[in-house]
């Protein structure tokens, strides 16, 4: 199938998403038939970068980028966008390989971005009203909960799920982005990327939608992700506050 105009591409990085990989693909084109889908594989050894080729090679919509090892979130995601903006995708959408973001909330995000020239960016939100998560242990709810809430406040930005990793922003801010300067490779690379929009002046609006864990394969969550985190937002904060210009 080949669609000449898509409205989005949306950008999946995967390491041993085999499992899941087919069932999150088949999700997105079936709630917005008009996205391309960009698989980001780090070399997953379960052939997942396999199941992706097969699928590609049935559906023009679908695309992957091989790259030669776990290089992490943040650079998968950057090398999608770089990828999405040298063929120029309007909307550029972040999202999870384990079936934790719910696709049929998708045409609501992009909405978002559409309906309001002034919005740069729509996160698909646990943490405002209509937002939730499901099957997550009350340990792991509170961690997240307390990691927005301080960003929120150290950062002094409204946001209520900085943390969150199913976006959509509009291409033309990404562009308009140092992408060589982001060096976040864990989670904290979309409160890295939030402050970037935050900085350009635009809209950021929160959709809220279910938040599901995953059902198959390992989380990518370590201890080292959170460390990094806290300490890149405390350090932005320091500079935020005192008036300094972010840098990477």
């Amino acid at each position: 199938m080949t669609l000449e105009t898509p409205t989005a591409l949306v950008v999946i990085p995967t390491y041993d998403e085999a499992e899941n990989v087919r069932a999150i693909l088949a999700a997105v084109v079936a709630a917005v038939p008009s996205a391309h889908v960009l698989v980001v594989d780090d070399g997953s050894p379960d052939g997942t970068a396999d199941v992706v080729r097969a699928l590609a090679a049935e559906d023009d919509r679908v695309h992957l980028l091989e790259r030669s090892g776990k290089l992490g979130l943040g650079t998968a995601y950057v090398a999608g966008f770089r990828w999405g903006l040298e063929r120029g995708y309007p909307l550029l959408v972040e999202m999870d390989a384990d079936g934790s973001h719910p696709a049929d909330r998708l045409p609501a995000m992009i909405d978002a971005v559409l309906a309001d020239d002034r919005v740069l960016l729509a996160i698909g939100s646990r943490w405002v009203a209509g937002g939730s998560v499901v099957d997550w242990p009350l340990r792991r709810e509170v961690l997240s909960r307390s990691a927005n809430t301080y960003a929120r406040i150290v950062l002094g930005i409204g946001v209520r799920d900085v943390t969150a990793g199913f976006r959509v922003y509009r291409a033309g801010a990404v562009a308009a982005m140092d992408l060589d300067a982001i060096d976040s490779k864990g989670y904290c690379f979309q409160v890295d990327m939030t402050l970037r929009v935050d900085a350009q002046g635009g809209r950021i609006v929160e959709v809220p939608i279910r938040f599901r864990d995953r059902v198959h394969g390992v989380s990518k969550m370590s201890g080292g992700i959170v460390v990094e985190a806290m300490l890149r937002v405390t350090q932005w904060g320091v500079q935020r506050r005192f008036g300094r210009r972010r840098t990477a």
